[in-house]
C-alpha cells in the first residue's frame, strides 16, 4: 500500500513541513551518532533499574512464561498453570528459560525491552526536538514525571514484562503519528496490543481520539478506515483472542464475581478511583498543568501541527482516564457492573502519556533558547529537578541491595528496616529456598509465608496460594481467592500465626500439600511441628520449613 508520508501531502501546509535537523543539514547526522544516543538512553534505563532480578512483577510473568514452555514445571501450582492471558509476550520473551536460569532471561527482556522503548522514543523525540542528546533528556523527565506523578501506580521503566514492549512499540506508532502516516501508527499499535492488550487497546483509542481532533476539521483528511486499520486489528487479535478465551466457559455470576475479587479485593490500587490516595490526585494534577501551561506558552511556535497531533494523543489518554473517575462513582449505585468496567485499567496509558507530553515539551522549552530564553531556564530548570529526582529513587535501591520484590516497602512488612536488616532476611530467604530446591521433589506443593511473592522463582516449586500471582481466568481467580481467605483468613499485621494445627491437617488432604514455610519472626522459633529445616538454629534465623501433621488413624 502506498505510504502517506506527510511531505507527500498535498494539502500540508508549510507549517506543517517537518524542519530538517541541523545536523543532518551539515551532513553530520549518522547512524553512530543515532546509535550512541540510544545507547545513552538505555544505560539511563539500567542505572535506573537495574536491580537484581526479580523486579515486582518479573516473578509474576517469566514463571508463567517458563511454565508456558515447560508445562511440567511448577504444575501442581494455581496460578501457572491456569490460563495464558499474554500468550505473545511468552512466546517471544519466554523460551530462553529453556536453556537460561529465569535471572538470566529476565536481563535479556530488560535489555530488549529498554532498547526498543529508547528506539521508539529516539524517534518520536527527534522528530519533534531537533537537538542532539534531547532523547536522553526526555527519557531523565519521563522517569521523574512517571514515578512521582502517576495516578494510579503505573510505571514503564522496570523489569521485563508484557506492557514493555507495548510501550515501545506505542512510541513507535506516535512518531509515525507525528507525520501523519496513519497505516504505519494502525500497524505498530496492532503489534502493541498483541503484546499487551490493554497498553496497545487504549493507545488505539486514544489515537483515535487525535484522528478526530487533527484530521477531522481537515478539507483533505486522511481516511480512518483504511486496510491498514483492519491489519492492524488482525495483528491485534493475537494477544486480544487469548484474553478473550479465558472469560468465555463461565456463567455471568462467574463474571460478576470474578469482577469483583480483581477491582475490589485485589487491585483497588491500580482500578479503584475511591481508593487512591488524595495526594495521588494533588501530584497528577501537578504533573497535567504543568503540561497544559507549557504546551499553551508554546503553542505559537514551530511544528505546530506535528505537537498539535501528541496533544491528540495526550487528550485521548486523559479522556480515557475521566471517563475511568466517573465509572467510579457507579461503585456506590451499581458495584457489579462498576466492578466489571473498571477492571480494564482506564488510568493506565494516562500515567504514562501525561508524563511524555510533560516531558517532550520540557525538551521543547530547552531547544528554543534562541526564540525564548526565560523558557530555555525554566526547561533547563525543571530538567534539573528530573535529574535531581531520578538520581534519587536510583541511589535509595542501590543503597537498598535486595531485588523490589523481595524489599519490605513492595511486601509490605516492617517497611521502616535498615537495608542491612533487609538484606540479611534477603539472604536467608534465598538459604530457605536453596533448601526446599535441593531437598525437596519437583511435585511438591508449599504453603507459604503471605508477605513474600518470589518462592516458585527460587524454590522452582508450587504453592498453594500466593498474594501476587492471581490467575486471569474466571474459574481459577476464584479460586485463589477461596484459597486466600482460607490460608490467611486474616491480615497478618494483627495475629501472630494465621493457619491453626486442624486446618494443616485438612491442607495435606485437600491441597497435596507436605511442608509449610513461616517467617519465624511472625511465629515465634517454635512451632509444634515437625521441624526439617533448619536443622541448627544459626543457619537461617528468619525461615524455617515445618511438616504438616497427619490425621490421627
Amino acid at each position: 500500500m502506498p505510504e502517506d508520508d506527510e511531505s507527500a501531502s498535498q494539502e500540508t501546509s508549510a507549517a506543517e513541513q517537518p524542519i530538517p535537523h541541523p545536523l543532518a543539514v551539515k551532513g553530520q547526522r549518522s547512524m553512530g551518532w543515532a546509535a550512541l544516543e540510544v545507547i545513552a538512553v538505555v544505560a539511563l534505563f539500567f542505572i535506573y533499574a537495574a536491580d537484581a532480578p526479580p523486579m515486582v512483577n518479573e516473578a509474576h510473568y517469566l514463571v508463567k512464561a517458563k511454565n508456558f514452555w515447560q508445562p511440567d514445571w511448577c504444575a501442581n501450582d494455581l496460578f501457572t498453570a491456569s490460563g495464558k492471558a499474554h500468550t505473545t509476550f511468552y512466546v517471544v520473551f519466554g523460551w530462553p528459560t529453556l536453556f537460561l536460569s529465569l535471572e538470566a532471561t529476565a536481563w535479556i527482556g530488560r535489555f530488549v525491552g529498554w532498547t526498543l522503548i529508547a528506539i521508539g522514543l529516539y524517534r518520536l523525540t527527534t522528530t519533534l526536538v531537533p537537538m542532539r542528546f534531547a532523547t536522553l533528556g526526555v527519557a531523565i523527565a519521563w522517569i521523574a514525571a512517571v514515578e512521582y506523578g502517576n495516578l494510579a501506580g503505573e510505571w514503564v521503566i522496570g523489569g521485563i514484562e508484557a506492557k514493555v514492549p507495548a510501550y515501545g512499540f506505542v512510541l513507535l506508532a506516535l512518531a509515525e503519528l507525528v507525520h501523519r502516516r496513519w497505516n504505519r501508527v494502525w500497524i505498530l499499535l496492532g503489534i502493541a496490543s498483541a503484546f499487551h492488550v490493554l497498553s496497545g487497546g487504549w493507545s488505539v483509542v486514544a489515537v483515535a481520539i487525535a484522528w478526530l481532533i487533527s484530521e477531522r476539521p481537515r478539507e483533505h483528511r486522511k481516511p480512518f478506515f483504511t486496510p491498514a486499520l483492519f491489519l492492524g486489528g488482525a495483528i491485534a487479535l493475537i494477544g486480544v483472542l487469548p484474553a478473550l478465551w479465558l472469560t468465555m466457559g463461565g456463567d455471568a455470576a462467574d463474571s460478576v464475581r470474578a469482577a469483583r475479587i480483581y477491582t475490589y479485593y485485589r487491585l483497588p490500587h491500580h482500578l479503584l478511583p475511591s481508593n487512591f490516595q488524595f495526594h495521588w490526585y494533588v501530584r497528577h494534577a501537578v504533573l497535567l498543568g504543568s503540561a497544559v501551561a507549557i504546551a499553551w506558552i508554546t503553542r505559537h511556535q514551530s511544528e505546530r501541527e506535528q505537537w498539535n497531533r501528541i496533544r491528540g494523543f495526550a487528550i485521548g489518554a486523559i479522556t480515557i482516564a475521566v471517563i475511568g473517575l466517573m465509572l467510579g462513582s457507579l461503585k456506590t449505585y451499581s458495584p457489579d457492573l462498576a466492578a466489571k468496567l473498571l477492571r480494564y485499567y482506564w488510568f493506565r496509558l494516562s500515567d504514562a502519556v501525561v508524563a511524555l507530553w510533560f516531558s517532550l515539551l520540557l525538551m521543547r522549552c530547552i531547544s528554543q533558547r534562541h526564540e525564548a530564553k526565560s523558557m530555555f531556564i525554566s526547561g533547563y530548570a525543571g530538567l534539573a529537578i528530573c535529574v535531581v529526582l531520578v538520581g534519587i529513587s536510583s541511589f535509595d535501591r542501590m543503597r537498598l541491595g535486595v531485588p523490589p520484590s523481595a524489599s519490605n516497602a513492595t511486601l509490605g512488612w516492617d517497611v521502616d528496616a535498615p537495608p542491612a536488616k533487609q538484606q540479611r532476611v534477603f539472604e536467608d530467604w534465598l538459604k530457605v529456598c536453596d533448601w526446599v530446591r535441593l531437598a525437596t521433589d519437583v511435585d511438591e506443593v508449599f504453603l507459604t509465608p503471605r508477605h513474600q511473592q518470589s518462592f516458585k522463582w527460587y524454590a522452582e516449586r508450587a504453592e498453594v496460594v500466593n498474594w501476587k500471582d492471581v490467575p486471569q481466568d474466571s474459574k481459577s481467580l476464584d479460586q485463589w481467592y477461596k484459597r486466600f481467605r482460607e490460608v490467611y483468613p486474616v491480615r497478618l499485621s494483627t495475629i501472630r500465626v494465621t493457619i491453626h494445627y486442624q486446618s494443616l491437617i485438612e491442607y495435606r488432604e485437600k491441597y497435596g500439600v507436605n511442608y509449610i514455610v513461616v517467617d519465624r519472626r511472625i511465629t515465634g522459633q517454635h512451632m509444634p511441628l515437625v521441624r526439617v529445616y533448619p536443622l541448627a538454629e544459626n543457619e537461617n534465623q528468619t525461615y524455617a520449613v515445618y511438616e504438616l501433621p497427619y490425621a490421627m488413624p
